[in-house]
């Protein structure tokens, strides 16, 4: 059986690494991007079984990756839990509307994360 993957983005290098090395440790296996476009190009190459996405990204932000991912028949399955410092109720309606199916506000503990993704790759919670 092949591990669960997980792409993880976000352009805070420290954390992107952080969250990397956490999900290794359960037995995940991890890819990585730092922008926007990456990101969607990645998730479209590797099929991931779950998305950690900011939504403040260089060349294009979290909403638009989800939207493009969420209203595409071939995407629209995989988990995106959005991770962002944007806490204000605009901001989570937004993410709920381009179809995020977790919205996580930093500062996180990653414990509580970690819980999260489990849950929903334990589960295959569809949205």
């Amino acid at each position: 059986m092949r591990k669960k993957r997980i792409l993880v983005v976000d352009d805070e290098m420290d954390l992107v690494e952080t969250i990397r090395f956490t999900l290794e440790l359960e037995g995940y296996e991890v890819l990585t991007s730092y922008n926007g476009e990456e990101a969607l190009h990645m998730a479209r190459n590797n099929q991931p079984d779950l998305i950690l996405l900011d939504v403040m990204l260089p060349k294009m932000d979290g909403y638009k990756v989800c939207r493009l991912l969420k209203f595409d028949a071939r995407y629209k399955h995989i988990p995106i839990l959005m991770l962002t410092a944007k806490t204000q109720e605009k901001d989570r309606t937004i993410g709920q509307e381009t179809g995020a199916d977790e919205y996580i506000t930093k500062p996180f503990e990653m414990e509580d994360l970690v819980k999260k993704v489990k849950e929903y790759l334990t589960k295959n919670i569809k949205p």
